[in-house]
């Protein structure tokens, strides 16, 4: 699968998928438009969202709400973050303490085995580019 940021406009940039999805991205404070390290905290929740999901939904039943905030550490001034905080908002009080603790336990296991941004960052990964020459 093939990804693609296209330059749109002075600091305006569209991300796109092959299945049609956009996302619109721009520098830190551009109105409309996510910036690159927001994008990455986006991906993280995300990931643990929709790797959660079916171990929420399952237990608390299949039209559970849920929300997944991020937040990040950033020194000031640096070009990269220093780590990533990911909180689940999920109304439990239906659960006993038992089945809330077992819940908790199996969707840090699932998001730890199988939420491929939360491994990636973790593992840290070789980055390339390229740049025509000629």
């Amino acid at each position: 699968m093939t990804l693609e940021v296209e330059r749109t406009g002075e600091h305006a940039f569209v991300g796109r998928n092959e299945r049609g999805a956009e996302v619109l991205v721009g520098r830190k404070g551009a109105e409309g438009a996510f910036s690159p390290a927001e994008l990455l905290q986006i991906a993280v929740a995300g990931c643990n969202a929709v790797t959660a999901e079916e171990l929420i939904t399952r237990r608390i039943g299949e039209d559970a709400k849920f929300r997944v905030t991020v937040d990040a550490d950033r020194r000031e001034g640096a070009s990269e973050l220093d780590a990533v905080h990911v909180a689940f908002d999920v109304d439990v009080s239906a659960l006993a303490a038992d089945q809330r603790a077992a819940l908790a336990g199996a969707v840090d296991r699932a998001i730890e085995r199988l939420c491929t941004v939360s491994r990636t960052l973790k593992k840290g990964i070789p980055v390339t580019e390229t740049f025509p020459r000629a």
